[in-house]
């Protein structure tokens, strides 16, 4: 073969390749072909260029199969005048690279018939760096050449790569008729759902008298592509549909169903049911409260958006009811399937113990009815029901330190690389009847006596972007900023340290594998932040472990601690009105945004179950109801923890007022929530009632009227109390007492006792006489102090887990000296009083006027920086 011959060769080649991966077209790659190897090399050498793709994607071969049919049955003059405008428009407008210089890169595999490719993330020119052993594969039909050149030699205005291949319509040059023709999607291998691909955005029909001008921003490029790109039309011949069910992964990056669905080459129907009585789960779980359920519509309302911009929509579906009419999620898919006459059902799993139950039902029965249905990991980074505590063994278990010891041991399937969005769906012939978004009720706004409507997430829906970008463009700006003070700063609430991610990650607006290769790809790597990704999957594995974890104490003898029933400490809680303004401010924070950080979580708690005696399931029930992130598993042990009776032990108690020296030193954050305190200084903001009188009045700080009183005022004997009751029922039942270490015992469920028996002499485990199996857990040394004497006093427990934060000896001066001032001041201004009162009754009884005001007495001018030098009149001081 000729030199010449053998570098058309390879160019045709590489444009095969662009073609696979969804940077070229079928027309474009086949007037390419024309224009290089001539009409004559074409006719006899194309079909066998593309024999391969009968094997690695037919549905490509068929489309350029039909392309080279209709080609040569045309008459000579016009094949070869179409051929000519092709190949001009697309070497004018996209030159043709030389085999030295790839745009695609690709990395060499031992299979020829795979070409590895890099990866790149969606949005806000994020880079997410692959190993080299974890490589996203993509079929191909050729064996293709290394290439050493960087990234930097890709074509500006192909930046993305696709999993899914858009069709164009080409006008030619001097005919009267374009070449239209139905283009399928590529189709992809995704060993382990690891496998990740890049978008192309196709510029729709061009004039070939001028070459387009292209945004050079990739923002922009996405945004005009989005708007040309349309769903494919299905064909008499094509597939039957396949059913996508979302439920908590509504996104288009990393959606291993989404990708699976492409893969099929069939239309997609993507579709939302929902069912109350299946979400909200046994007892009194309250899976989705009333701030989950206005994120989830308008996250819907943002997702339905997303899915228009490639050529799709989302049908929404009612299920439940009440009597005959109730209706399940799989009557409902059944319907469906009938309807569409749909074959495949994909999802993305749900791990909740009543979800999955309800998943392997549906599993299960529409297996028997011939439709063939795929569940896919992707909520969490491990699946919870695959964890394993083989190796590690049961001692610490409730821990993160065990729960990733255990990872570690038995790593399972690899995480893999995320997987980018595609840039189109194909759409069904037909769409079936589903209801109106607004129909399902999930942000019912309450309405008034005269018909006016509550607008009760008012404020939440100014606090946020509930759209996918609006997760991807938080990640972005965390990791720009906030990420280098996360690590000793996150307890800050005062400034935005935090991620503020947690509710797209409850609701799948962004997974957790695209959070951890985004957080590993910065430059600060806070250990600390990754590791909350493995509470999270910690949390799920412990709700998988003990469904009942919502409502049941694990530790049996703190079923039986004495709770206070109060409900005016309850109701004050609720409301922000306990009297502390660092806890004030938190719950307002979540009354009005729904959403506080997590050190806040744990002040406001610690102060509910402490210092107010209150159970920890009220606590557990107004944060799921409140919180626009509220997960059930996460939830449940955070509270069960702080309630002194999960499997692990919170080893500390946050103090509510010498904690907020920590997380708010400067008072910004009790300003913000409870702006009634804001004229108060720094020092005392924390703690107003330790304020001298007049600096109230001129705070314009009422107890009682414009701030509450303290609901409890005793902190340190009633958390000697909380000791005490602990103590006492640990007393009462010393048979969940290990005798040897002063450790709680908790039976362990059937799933774990099944794999570790042969484990328990070295953890510690015991039998009892009814074969229950018990575990020593985390207990902390606080409540082993006092097994012995549980009426001993509190305060002689050597071990305190009370939280002080920065405790300033400055700020105890200050009041001090503030008091004293005070005191002198008062009582000179009292004598004052006294001789004035007295000299207006002696002229009184006298029957003289009033003394005129004395002129020239020295008077504080008031400034704009004195802004104690204004009493507000009628303020009511107390010194409680």
């Amino acid at each position: 073969m000729p030199p010449s011959a053998a570098g058309d060769q390879a160019a045709v080649r590489q444009m095969l390749r662009e073609v696979l991966v969804g940077r070229e077209d079928p027309d474009s790659f086949f007037a390419m072909c024309v224009s290089v190897l001539g009409h004559q090399e074409t006719r006899s050498q194309f079909l066998a260029i593309i024999k391969p793709l009968s094997t690695a994607n037919i549905r490509l071969h068929s489309v350029l199969s039909a392309l080279y049919q209709q080609y040569f049955s045309k008459p000579e003059d016009d094949e070869l005048e179409l051929a000519l405008a092709l190949s001009l428009l697309e070497m004018k407008d996209n030159p043709m690279p030389t085999p030295n210089q790839s745009p695609l890169q690709p990395e060499v595999t031992d299979d020829p018939s795979s070409v590895l490719l890099s990866s790149k993330p969606k949005s806000q020119g994020k880079t997410c760096t692959q190993p080299q052993d974890v490589p996203c594969r993509g079929k191909s039909a050729l064996p293709v050449q290394s290439s050493s050149k960087s990234k930097e030699n890709l074509p500006e205005t192909k930046t993305h790569k696709a999993m899914h291949v858009e069709s164009a319509d080409h006008q030619s040059l001097g005919t009267s008729q374009a070449l239209r023709v139905p283009v399928s999607s590529a189709s992809f291998s995704v060993p382990n759902a690891t496998s990740k691909s890049d978008q192309t955005m196709q510029e729709g029909d061009v004039n070939p008298s001028e070459k387009p001008r292209r945004p050079k921003s990739r923002r922009q490029r996405r945004k005009a592509a989005a708007q040309q790109i349309v769903g494919l039309a299905r064909s008499p011949s094509a597939p039957p549909p396949v059913l996508l069910w979302f439920r908590r992964d509504l996104r288009l990056c990393d959606n291993p169903a989404l990708i699976r669905s492409l893969e099929l080459g069939a239309p997609v129907i993507p579709v939302f049911i929902w069912c109350p009585e299946e979400e909200e789960g046994p007892g009194v779980t309250v899976a989705m409260g009333g701030a989950c359920k206005y994120w989830l519509h308008q996250a819907l309302s943002c997702f339905c958006a997303s899915l228009e911009q490639i050529g799709s929509r989302l049908v929404f579906l009612k299920a439940g009811g009440e009597g005959n009419e109730r209706r399940s999620s799989l009557h409902t898919l059944k319907t469906l399937a009938k309807e569409t006459g749909a074959q495949t059902v994909l999802a993305n799993a749900l791990y909740e113990p009543w979800l999955k139950e309800r998943d392997d039902v549906v599993l299960s029965a529409l297996q028997k009815e011939g439709v063939d249905c795929e569940m896919f990991h992707s909520y969490c980074l491990r699946d919870p029901f695959s964890v394993s505590t083989e190796g590690v063994g049961l001692r610490g278990i409730g821990s993160v330190s065990h729960f990733m010891s255990c990872c570690r041991q038995n790593p399972g399937p690899a995480i893999g690389v995320p997987l980018d969005p595609p840039v189109s769906l194909p759409s069904p012939a037909f769409w079936p009847q589903g209801v109106a978004m607004d129909s399902i009720d999930l942000a019912r706004m309450p309405r008034r006596k005269d018909g006016t409507i509550i607008d009760w997430a008012a404020n939440i829906r100014k606090s946020w972007d509930f759209s996918e970008d609006g997760a991807h463009a938080r990640l972005e700006a965390f990791l720009h900023d906030g990420v280098y003070r996360y690590e000793k700063e996150s307890g800050r609430a005062d400034a935005p340290n935090t991620s503020s991610l947690s509710p797209y990650l409850h609701f799948g607006q962004l997974s957790p594998r695209w959070l951890l290769w985004d957080a590993k790809g910065a430059r600060c790597r806070p250990p600390k932040f990754q590791r909350k990704l493995a509470w999270r999957d910690l949390a799920y594995w412990q709700l998988t472990l003990f469904p009942d974890l919502p409502w049941e104490s694990l530790r049996p003898p703190y079923k039986a601690l004495r709770w206070s029933t109060n409900r005016s400490h309850l109701k004050a809680w609720q409301k922000g009105k306990t009297g502390y303004p660092l806890v004030d401010a938190a719950m307002r924070q979540l009354w009005l945004t729904g959403w506080m950080n997590n050190y806040m979580r744990h002040v406001v708690a610690s102060f509910l179950i402490a210092y107010l005696h209150l159970p920890w399931q009220e606590g557990y029930r107004w944060f799921q109801d409140t919180l626009v992130d509220a997960d059930v598993a996460i939830d449940a042990m955070m509270w069960q923890n702080g309630g002194m009776c999960g499997l692990d032990h919170w080893n500390f108690v946050m103090h509510p007022i010498d904690a907020a020296m920590t997380c708010d030193p400067y008072g910004s954050y009790v300003r913000k929530w409870c702006p009634e305190l804001a004229d108060l200084p720094d020092e005392l903001i924390h703690k107003p009632w330790a304020c001298p009188a007049s600096m109230l009045r001129r705070a314009g700080v009422a107890f009682g009227q414009t701030y509450p009183e303290r609901i409890v005022t005793d902190l340190e004997e009633r958390r000697s109390k909380s000791l005490q009751d602990v103590a006492l029922v640990r007393k009462q039942f010393q048979q969940y007492v290990d005798k040897r270490s002063g450790c709680d015992l908790v039976p362990l469920p059937k799933r774990l006792v099944s794999k570790t028996l042969g484990l328990s002499h070295r953890d510690g485990a015991v039998v009892t006489e009814g074969k229950e199996f018990l575990l020593p857990v985390i207990t902390r040394m606080e409540f082993k102090h006092q097994l012995e004497d549980p009426d001993a006093d509190a305060a002689s427990n050597p071990y305190n887990a009370v939280l002080k934060g920065y405790v300033s000896r400055k700020r105890d001066e200050t009041i001090a000296f503030l008091n004293e001032r005070d005191f002198t001041a008062s009582v000179m201004y009292e004598g004052a009083q006294r001789q004035e009162r007295l000299e207006r009754d002696r002229r009184r009884m006298e029957g003289l006027p009033p003394a005129p005001s004395p002129r020239g007495r020295a008077r504080r001018t008031p400034t704009a920086k004195d802004k104690f030098s204004i009493v507000p009149g009628g303020a009511i001081a107390s010194t409680n």
